[in-house]
């Protein structure tokens, strides 16, 4: 029995992959089906994204990417691309003649965020039969259940980029382990063009996979095949999405985008590639040389033509940073978030690099696998190390932990399955499972109590859940169309679920906007009033107690929000009764 469960394992892998993710797709519906029927779009880019693909369904230019309900009539600066609509906007119409519009928008953005999913778990699958075993990937499945960050970036409802990047991340990371090299260099050019395509949030990773591609070339000239494709697949696909998906505002030399200035330094950097492919030369050192020299010439060019380019990719101004930009929860290391967030965030890649280093010290004998096994730890151990800088690394680290986790298990779960103790065989082998799919932490922090909410937490959470909720927008809705000043964060949902025009959105090109928005809740009153009626406002939007309410009462105890929560309001605004329950406070402008 056990050695045809491991044949049907082994040779039937996608169908098990398959059937993981139909379940998997099962289980999410079901537990969000109440987040799909009130279209809780929680995130503010789930609610651009939404706005994206409505604009171009509604006849809006494919290069255009401006968000015109924002920053009237100039438009909001975005600076994604159209690629990620497609299957949102396909749905969209799929379903459309079945269920309506409304209900053609609830579904597809409750299944789109579900298919880059299949390409994730595809792609660890295929990196875990490559470099450890082919029957071991179902300890990656299971890890990947435990993986909460990454699986946070596939839920119904969550549309933004994220997903799509990682998904293509683990296509890249399968690539570098493949040991056919053609076609393992192919698929690792055309993955990390597709993601520069959508955005630059996997730079790091996607150079580490790029660096590791070279670096094999020097430990071993028979790479030049994994190498030239590369470099032929990188040139050519990102060439190719930049002329299909680079918006009109990404024509110029952005540093935060796919550009002129990222498309050079690609063109450049595959032609080197694909030049040092076609050279003969035996010795590794010679060859360690030439790839020393084509990085130099890469990053000379890079930090010559595009000199602005070398600072943070956001190029907000000190002013936008102080505001609102070092306020972002993400932008924290993950020891800022509290004991337990922290230790959940960090369990799983620790314990994932933990199996890399294993699986590195079990293939030190076999030189082709141990350099694709090092290849793809990179990226891992990089992801890992950056949550020590910033929060957001952590779905692609819980990501590429789960291959290592998978190499665990493989390891220890047959030497207690296989023991002659019955204690051993059962509890051992459940054991060896939870420790090595990274379930062990949260089950032990699931049976430490939380301390209880503070008043002023409960009233924070009860204030964002109200205030993005359809049912607390809708009198907001109601209202004569016009345009909306209110905070930064709800910009994008106010747009999404009312008629209204709003000022701007957390999207750092809008920096003057950003600036003007949370100045205008800092200052006086007369500041506020200048700056309100300087977007021609129509009315003043405020949700009392949500998180961003708190950085103007800690920050500005006398400024206008302040004042406002003390009821002290000017004469230039009059009250607009939204009824008794309402989360919001609204007032029109009337001078």
């Amino acid at each position: 029995m056990e050695a045809r469960v491991l044949a049907f394992v082994e040779q039937r892998w996608k169908l098990v992959v398959l059937l993981f993710w139909l379940g998997f797709c099962c289980w999410l519906i079901f537990q969000h089906y109440d987040d799909i029927r009130w279209f809780r779009l929680g995130d503010t880019d789930d609610n651009m994204r939404m706005m994206q693909v409505r604009g171009l369904l509604h006849g809006q230019g494919w290069f255009d990417l401006r968000q015109y309900h924002m920053n009237a009539p100039y438009g909001a600066n975005i600076h994604w691309s159209r690629l990620v609509d497609l299957p949102i906007a396909a749905l969209i119409l799929g379903l459309r003649p079945f269920l309506g519009g409304a209900g053609a928008e609830r579904w597809a953005v409750g299944i789109a965020p579900l298919l880059p999913y299949l390409l994730l778990v595809f792609s660890v699958t295929l990196t875990v039969r490559r470099l450890v075993d082919p029957r071991a990937y179902p300890f990656v499945l299971v890890a990947m259940f435990f993986a909460a960050s990454t699986n946070g970036m596939f839920m119904p409802e969550r549309i933004d980029h994220h997903g799509w990047q990682l998904a293509l991340l683990a296509l890249g990371i399968s690539a570098i382990a493949d040991p056919k090299r053609r076609r393992g260099g192919v698929v690792l050019g055309i993955s990390t063009a597709l993601s520069l395509a959508i955005g630059l949030e996997m730079l790091i990773y996607l150079a580490l996979l790029a660096a590791a591609a070279v670096l094999f070339w020097v430990d071993d000239s028979d790479e030049r095949e994994r190498m030239r494709a590369y470099a032929v697949a990188l040139g050519g696909g990102t060439g190719l999405a930049f002329l299909i998906f680079a918006s009109n505002d990404n024509r110029g030399a952005v540093c935060d985008a796919l550009s002129p200035v990222w498309l050079s330094d690609a063109l450049i950097g595959s032609a080197l590639l694909y030049g040092m492919s076609l050279l003969k030369v035996g010795d590794w050192k010679k060859r360690f040389g030439l790839a020393v020299l084509a990085g130099l010439i890469v990053a000379g060019f890079h930090a010559s033509m595009w000199p602005h380019c070398l600072q943070r990719l956001e190029g907000v101004s000190p002013e936008v940073d102080r505001l609102w930009l070092s306020h972002v929860k993400e932008a924290r290391p993950f020891y800022r978030h509290g004991w337990r967030i922290a230790t959940l965030i960090i369990a799983l890649p620790i314990t994932g690099l933990i199996g890399w280093g294993l699986l590195a010290w079990i293939r030190r004998g076999d030189r082709d696998r141990l350099r694709r096994v090092l290849g793809a730890m990179a990226p891992a151990f990089a992801a890992t190390a950056l949550l020590f800088w910033q929060t957001r690394t952590g779905p692609a680290a819980q990501m590429m932990a789960t291959v290592g986790c998978a190499a665990l298990g493989w390891f220890f779960f047959p030497r207690t399955w296989n023991s002659r103790q019955s204690v051993v065989r059962v509890f051992g082998s459940v054991l060896a499972v939870t420790v090595a799919a990274g379930a062990a932490v949260p089950f032990i922090v699931g049976f430490i109590p939380e301390e209880k909410a503070k008043p002023g937490g409960a009233a924070i959470g009860k204030a964002n859940a109200l205030c993005g909720s359809l049912w607390g927008l809708k009198p907001v809705a109601l209202q004569p169309k016009g345009v909306v000043f209110t905070f930064v964060d709800l910009g994008p949902r106010l747009i999404t679920v009312t008629p209204h025009y709003s000022i701007t959105g957390p999207y750092h090109r809008n920096g003057q906007q950003i600036a003007d928005v949370m100045n205008t809740f800092r200052g006086s009153a007369d500041q506020a009033h200048r700056l309100i009626t300087k977007y021609r406002s129509n009315y003043l939007l405020i949700c009392p107690n949500s998180s961003t309410t708190t950085i103007f009462m800690s920050e500005a105890p006398q400024g206008f929000y302040a004042q406002l929560q003390r009821n002290q309001v000017p004469s230039w605004l009059s009250p607009v009764d939204l009824g008794k329950d309402s989360p919001f406070r609204m007032w029109r402008v009337v001078g």
